[in-house]
């Protein structure tokens, strides 16, 4: 089999959240036919609802820079699968990622012929198993492991963490994980596990009840990021640099766009002094993390910031970003979203702060209809285009003052991405009013 062939076959599985089959035992009879990698590997495991992808990245940086040998098991991936599945810093290759394929296919094959599991494994579950499975191998100090899906029924929870971590719990994927704040938090605490500490980030009220009363019924030690104070704050628009005193203080440059990266930085480096990490690695770690797709700027004429924001909360710190570094710019925002998304809470957020809108849509079966985005949330200055190339092509001649927002999907995100590195030129002036 060829790594297209492998990546065929996981796509024809289904996209991971609308075919998600929450449930432990599928990926538990794999991964026992495997040989239980999970059992030879340390993990951090990491949950919550926005941010837990960066402060994995920045977490795992930290451990690198203290010379750890790490391994990092991410979702979604911009570009390439690949990219989920991280080994001292980079993905893995292409070759690597279709011998795991091909091994935990067989496997589920053959559980299925002998009865012992009721489907295939979903996408989700099939490469999890594949990093759990690379990740025994290979040896390792340290994996950090984001959780794909809440958290209690997620098939990455199946491990037995040295420290949970948790970024704060908001709303998103209500269909699977509840309508209720309080229902959500009780997902996402499901990782929580007795004999192994936890890091909570700063929480609403309704979701630190709920995290703190199961971390009590555990009898866990909580470390949380309320207990330490962030001063000396200077935020620009490409990261920000603060003194964090708590027990102890750190010098911490993170080089993530946003004032909510400032929360996630602290997450992280509570975690590593959880994990013994000295203070220097820590510092020098989240200064070198890199995240792409996350307040990035890709292209400086014309300015393009590219933000997977895909729910209320990102929305919100998107938005936040924009009124402190970009209020006296011209703002034209190019908005795609999937179906089971919030579009009139996000566009309501949003689409107040520019000038000008595009609504488009990526390459995928899940996405909502450009038109459709039109009519769910106005705007007096929209336009709908079919395609990313076509709806950089009309923000590519901008005003002085103009800046470009791409948003919403990650997949847009990632799409924008490859557009904007290929050599031929985009296409200019599609699209209608």
């Amino acid at each position: 089999m060829t790594y297209p062939d492998s990546v065929q076959f996981l796509y024809a599985l289904g996209n991971e959240i609308k075919t998600a089959k929450l449930g432990l035992d599928r990926i538990r009879a794999v991964l026992e036919a495997l040989g239980r990698p999970q059992d030879h590997c340390r993990f951090v495991h990491v949950a919550g609802t926005n941010g837990k992808g960066s402060t994995c990245a920045m977490i795992e940086s930290g451990l690198r820079a203290a010379g750890r040998r790490t391994r990092l098991f991410t979702s979604p991936h911009l570009a390439e699968p690949t990219e989920r599945i991280r080994i001292d810093g980079e993905p893995i290759s292409s070759a690597r990622f279709t011998e795991a394929f091909e091994r935990v296919h067989a496997v589920v094959e053959d559980l299925l012929d002998a009865g012992r599991i009721d489907l295939h494994t979903t996408y989700f579950e099939t490469v999890t198993a594949m990093a759990l499975l690379l990740f025994a191998e290979e040896g390792v100090d340290m994996v950090v492991l984001e959780v794909g899906l809440g958290g209690r029924l997620d098939a990455t929870n199946v491990i037995q963490p040295e420290l949970c971590v948790i970024t704060p719990v908001d709303f998103d994927h209500e269909t699977f994980l509840g309508k209720s704040l309080e229902a959500i938090a009780g997902e996402k605490a499901g990782i929580l596990k007795a004999g192994a500490p936890a890091v909570f980030a700063r929480q609403r009220p309704d979701a630190a009840r709920v995290l703190c009363a199961r971390a009590a019924e555990l009898g866990i030690a909580v470390d949380s990021t309320d207990a330490w104070q962030v001063r000396d704050l200077e935020l620009d628009a490409r990261g920000s640099r603060s003194r964090i005193e708590g027990q102890g203080a750190l010098r911490i440059h993170c080089p993530l766009a946003g004032q909510h990266q400032v929360e996630n930085a602290v997450t992280a480096a509570v975690a590593l002094l959880r994990l013994g990490v000295p203070a220097a690695a820590i510092e020098e770690g989240i200064s070198r993390t890199r995240w792409p797709g996350r307040l990035e700027r890709i292209s400086q004429t014309p300015e393009i910031i590219l933000d997977g924001a895909h729910n209320p909360a990102g929305a919100r710190a998107l938005a936040a970003y924009i009124d402190r570094f970009y209020a006296d710019r011209r703002v034209r925002l190019i908005y795609g979203a999937m179906r089971d998304k919030a579009v009139e809470e996000i566009g309501g957020i949003l689409f107040p702060r520019a000038y000008e809108v595009i609504v488009t849509a990526p390459r995928q079966a899940r996405a909502l209809a450009p038109q459709v985005i039109g009519e769910m949330v106005s705007h007096p200055n929209l336009r709908v285009s079919a395609n990313i190339e076509d709806a950089l092509g009309l923000v590519w001649n901008p005003g002085d003052r103009d800046v470009v927002f791409v948003t919403g999907s990650l997949f847009l995100v990632a799409e924008a991405r490859q557009a904007l590195a290929r050599d031929e030129p985009l296409p200019r002036g599609r699209g209608s009013g």
